[in-house]
């Protein structure tokens, strides 16, 4: 995990933020703990940013004016060291330049920054990425927390009373993910219900990927009605993922995602890939609240 950075709202709740990669890994209200250990028996992570890329890439490379370069699954950014640049009792802001090693896989100037800021009940991060370069900037984002499954009542399991309740209905298919993690265009059905999918460790084969989602708010809820949910500012794209036998579930948010299985272009036009104009500053947010 190594050097973490504490911010406390005035209930008395905290967040845990690491240099490494910007990550979450602890995030406490009332004394009960809603971020997923890291415990590596499952998952080594609690809650990584991704970022240039989400998901997997055509042979772990990207293309750039014809010259491939590796890219490793959902990037770099969540394995490098951040520099703090302002903090505060109840807030940290963090930021990742471009350096030597980071061009070897992404030959691009870039600034992420990351601001993580704590109110009670509520742990929320808004995350600016600047283009100073002189050529447009191509870029995807993610966030991929993961919070104890069960963190209230109920078991994990298929009758269990757990389900992620989204904002508004969503189709009930997501494309299958094929080999190397590449989404292939054949779809699988989902028990969704509109807007509620009850959950079933089993269901979890593969990450389910809702993609250009209705819903900017995803819960996942308890039995006995609290949640822990999830609004999102500018992320098109949804995904709910664990392993049948983990104790925990991830809800991610994306601005891209995974290569097609048979894309072997420019990474430029990579679908959803973004590109941001020199001397832009593109901003996206994030907020966790427990609800109930």
């Amino acid at each position: 995990m190594g050097e973490t950075i504490e911010i406390r709202a005035g209930d008395g709740s905290t967040a845990r933020i690491a240099l490494r990669g910007a990550e979450p890994v602890s995030w406490q209200v009332e004394e009960r703990e809603y971020l997923w250990n890291g415990d590596p028996a499952h998952w080594n992570r609690s809650a990584p940013w991704l970022f240039p890329l989400v998901g997997a890439s055509t042979g772990g490379a990207v293309q750039v004016e014809g010259r491939r370069y590796p890219m490793a699954q959902h990037g770099f950014a969540r394995d490098l060291p951040f520099a703090v640049i302002d903090r505060s009792e109840e807030a940290v802001s963090l930021s990742l330049s471009d350096d030597e090693a980071t061009r070897a896989q992404y030959p691009f100037p870039f600034q992420l920054t990351i601001e993580a800021r704590i109110r009670p009940k509520t742990l929320a991060f808004e995350i600016r990425i600047e283009n100073p370069g002189a050529s447009p900037l191509p870029y995807a984002l993610g966030f991929h927390p993961a919070f104890p499954w069960p963190f209230a009542d109920g078991e994990r399991r298929a009758d269990g009373g757990y389900a992620v309740l989204f904002e508004r209905a969503e189709r009930p298919f997501v494309p299958e993910v094929g080999a190397g993690g590449l989404l292939v265009r054949s779809e699988r059905a989902l028990a969704l219900d509109g807007a509620r999918l009850d959950l079933d460790p089993d269901m979890f084969t593969e990450a389910l990927v809702f993609l250009n989602a209705h819903s900017r708010t995803m819960r996942f809820a308890a039995p006995n009605g609290r949640a822990i949910a999830m609004r999102m500012e500018d992320f098109p794209h949804l995904a709910a993922w664990t392993k049948p036998t983990a104790p925990f579930l991830s809800l991610e948010a994306w601005t891209g995602h995974a290569d097609w299985a048979g894309f072997d272009g420019e990474l430029a036009d990579r679908d959803s890939q973004r590109l941001l104009s020199p001397g832009a500053t593109a901003r996206h947010g994030i907020e966790l609240a427990i609800e109930g």
